[in-house]
């Protein structure tokens, strides 16, 4: 079994930055491209961004992107999301996911393992 470990959420105010780690173990897995997505609370679940494993393709939601950054370390099995200019619609738990798909990242149905989230929360 794979496990996913995030950390990196807390507190922050408004217009300040976090940065989330997630960090894979556990059985031999080579996914496709790891994930985060986030919900807030009384929400769905959402996509926020994604990266192929090769570090060659991200991509992003409209709400975060242009402060929001996706990076990966392959030889530390780790994904770091990397979130600047936070604002109160930021605030929820955040989740990350590895997938072995290559295609339809944004749908949390094409991920295969989850973390068990972190939560961040972005005061006015």
């Amino acid at each position: 079994q794979v496990q996913l470990a995030e950390s990196g959420g807390g507190l922050a105010q408004a217009g300040g930055s976090l940065r989330l780690s997630c960090t894979a173990s556990g059985r031999t897995f080579s996914s496709a491209a790891m994930g985060w997505f986030r919900q807030a609370p009384g929400k769905e679940r959402e996509f926020v961004a994604f990266i192929r494993r090769s570090g060659s393709n991200t991509y992003y939601a409209d709400s975060v992107k242009g402060r929001f950054a996706i990076s990966g370390d392959n030889a530390k099995n780790t994904v770091y999301l990397q979130m600047n200019t936070l604002k109160p619609e930021d605030t929820a738990v955040y989740y990350c996911a590895a997938s072995k798909a290559y295609s339809s990242l944004y749908y949390s149905s094409r991920y295969d393992y989850w973390g068990q989230g972190t939560q961040v929360a972005v005061s006015s």
